[in-house]
């Protein structure tokens, strides 16, 4: 028999086999899996009663609480698109987002009121807007009226069209105009399957969501967490201090974050000073992390951290570093390095590295090709976007705009982004590689790497550079240090130091284009070196 596949029945799994167990977490509210479910069932009914029909989009600007993981199982139940929103976009990026995708109705937190009252007069499709606090005059309904107008039936999956769209996630628009990707029930439901591999769960796991859940599907967390019935705590806003708590006080066993995440954890000042034992594994992705990061992670916290890779593209998680029995490390530093790479795919999908023609690239890590995807886990297009959805497929084939390296086990070391490689010379030169070596520098907090163009070169390397609070480097220092870490057509032509943070994505991601802006904008401002 063919039994339609959603995420539903991810929930309806650990309702049905741990419903008395707690199953999220949420500042001072915590639900069993049982109240947790009954929640969603009636949000489902709730948005009919409010003329929510199938396909329609509820969008969501709220950071990570209850009310969002449970629009992530109510709206698809209610036949419904759920659409989690950047809460670090502008208005104009949000208004646009909002008026493209046609959302409906529009759940917030009061944090947001001010902007929410913007989007009123911009957003003509928004019907209804909810907020999950207090009253606020941008609202027209509180989110538990709307909870307990509901009743608690339980759906029947079995009518349910897998391929339908379940989710809308824009993406962060680090590299461009952000664009609608849309994932069915059937890629959630198999990408869901896929994480639950790389998890080695025990009867206490306890999944701490770190990774803002606007954030390309949180990551698969909260689907594969409810499958196999764990107790899920939710960060509200990323903050040291509250996350060492919440391990200390939840007995946190795993949790996600992006590198600069990882590297505010490190650099905190308490630091050491939780009892963060109960801590087993830490996946690290959204961006490349160096041999230095995973190194310095697991030092900290005493147990498994490890790269992975993917896009929102592809729902998102593609690749994860866990260990391979068929890969045997030289040594601990080679361990270390395995760990850092993007890794070796996940079931469900198919990863090579070609040229422009399609062909595979020698597997030789060290033969660059662009990355390509193809399998379960792929998005099912681009909304409203066509065009956009052809340019990049080739037959079933993504194409990540990334490039990389692999091996003869198909493990996969992300080099650099196609639009990030810098040609200098002629020569090919990874920024990644370069902020890699920046940043083993032990005052270097952060770090960028991208082009500039030059008369002579066509373009160079340049670097921006922030420094750990209270530490000192100068340039003459810092190019020192690398001279021993990477040849010299690839060092920075220039290094600016900068007192604040770099910008990024909400999700934590540099944004280099930003960045590279300053140089190439009419190529009216020259490099100072």
């Amino acid at each position: 028999m063919i039994v339609p596949l959603t995420p539903i029945r991810f929930l309806y799994r650990g309702v049905d086999l741990f419903g008395r167990k707690v199953g999220v977490v949420s500042g001072t509210k915590r639900f069993t899996y049982a109240q947790f479910g009954e929640r969603c069932e009636r949000l489902a009914n709730a948005l009919g009663k409010h003329g929510i029909q199938p396909g329609d989009r509820v969008a969501y600007l709220s950071f990570n609480n209850h009310q969002l993981i449970e629009g992530y199982y109510g709206v698809p139940m209610a036949r419904a698109t759920v659409m989690p929103l950047n809460v670090r976009l502008t208005p104009a990026e949000l208004t646009g987002i909002l008026n493209h995708a046609g959302a409906r109705m529009l759940i917030f937190e009061n944090d947001f009121a001010p902007l929410v009252e913007t989007l009123r007069k911009a957003c003509p499709s928004i019907e209804r807007f909810v907020t999950v606090d207090e009253k606020a005059p941008a609202a027209d309904l509180l989110y538990e009226e709307l909870i307990a107008a509901g009743r608690p039936e339980r759906v029947d999956y079995t009518t349910f069209d897998e391929n339908s769209i379940a989710e809308l996630f824009y993406t962060s628009g680090s590299t461009g105009t952000p664009k609608g990707v849309m994932l069915s029930h059937r890629t959630l439901y198999l990408h869901g399957l896929s994480v639950a591999t790389s998890y080695n769960p025990e009867e206490d796991s306890v999944e701490l969501h770190t990774i803002p859940l606007f954030h390309a599907n949180g990551w698969g967390r909260p689907q594969t967490a409810a499958l196999l019935g764990l107790k899920q705590v939710m960060v509200r806003r990323f903050e040291p201090t509250t996350v060492f708590r919440l391990i200390q006080e939840e007995r946190a066993t795993a949790m996600s974050v992006v590198p600069t995440m990882a590297n505010a954890l490190l650099n905190a000042p308490d630091l050491g000073q939780y009892d963060c034992s109960s801590m087993k594994h830490i996946f690290i992705g959204g961006a490349a992390a160096s041999e230095e990061l995973i190194d310095r992670m697991e030092r900290a916290f005493g147990c498994h951290v490890l790269g992975g890779y993917g896009l929102t593209e592809t729902a998102p998680v593609a690749t994860s570093a866990r260990d391979k029995p068929a890969i045997k490390f030289k040594d601990e530093a080679d361990r270390i390095r395995h760990r850092s790479m993007a890794g070796w795919p996940l079931p469900a999908n198919e990863i090579r590295v070609v040229d422009p023609d399609m062909r595979d690239v020698p597997r030789d890590m060290t033969s660059i090709g662009e990355v390509v995807i193809r399998g379960d886990n792929v998005m099912d297009g681009y909304y409203k976007d066509p065009e956009g959805t052809a340019a990049v497929m080739t037959g079933a084939w993504l194409h990540t705009g990334d490039m990389g390296v692999w091996d003869e086990e198909n493990y996969i070391h992300i080099v650099d982004r196609k639009k990030d490689i810098i040609i200098s010379g002629g020569e090919n030169i990874s920024s990644i590689e370069v902020e890699k070596a920046i940043f083993a520098h032990t005052s270097v907090f952060e770090c960028a790497v991208v082009s500039a163009p030059d008369a002579k070169w066509g373009e160079i390397p340049v670097a921006f550079v922030v420094v750990k609070p209270g530490a000192k480097l100068t340039q003459a220092e810092l190019c020192a240090f690398l001279e021993q870490r990477i040849a010299k057509f690839k060092m920075p032509r220039a290094i600016e130091f900068v007192e604040d943070a770099l910008p990024k994505t909400g999700t934590g991601k540099i944004v280099k284009r930003e960045l590279r802006e300053r140089f190439w904008a009419g190529k009216e401002r020259r490099v100072q070196g």
